[in-house]
């Protein structure tokens, strides 16, 4: 047979970055949902479209899972966390956020490397650069937050221009 499925081991890690997404799509729309109740408009719509972002990335793995052969499992999630200290600490967990899931990226593309599955190795490469950026993207926003402090003025600007501000995707 010439066409190769995907293999178990994989099938299971991809499915396991499949809940991953999932989960962080679920956490963005939770701080998002904590945002605009607390009166941080833009800052919520920024934060919609990362849920967004990160349910595309979930269906992206789904997609190439069941095109090699696999099964894409949609998982069960637990509820994430409802309540938020500050707008700040919400981009400090984003940054801490986006960086395990830059490491369980990695894991993957190590594991693909050593299994010798150059194809998945080479789908993966997206995601690579994809979190680079929104890692990147996190740091500037928490730059631009430690210069605000504690000012008002600062803080709503900062609040109208997060409102515009496009997320890291390049579909």
């Amino acid at each position: 047979m010439l066409y190769k499925k995907l293999a178990d081991k994989t099938e299971q890690a991809l499915n396991e970055q499949v809940e991953l997404e999932a989960a962080s799509s679920q956490y963005y729309l939770a701080m998002a949902s904590w945002a605009e109740v607390q009166g941080y408009n833009g800052i919520a719509e920024f934060l919609y479209r990362h849920s967004d972002e990160e349910r595309v990335h979930m269906l992206k793995l789904i997609r190439f899972i069941n095109d090699r052969g696999g099964h894409g499992v949609v998982p069960a999630l637990k509820q994430p966390t409802v309540k938020f200290k500050s707008i700040l600490g919400i981009f400090e967990e984003v940054l801490n956020h986006e960086i395990l899931v830059s490491t369980e990226i990695n894991k993957l593309v190590d594991m693909c490397l050593q299994e010798k599955d150059y194809t998945t190795h080479t789908f993966l490469q997206w995601y690579v650069n994809e979190q680079i950026e929104e890692e990147k993207m996190a740091r500037q926003i928490l730059d631009k937050l430690k210069l605000i402090g504690e000012d008002k003025g600062g803080m709503y600007i900062f609040d109208r221009d997060m409102g515009s501000l496009q997320t890291q995707d390049h579909h």
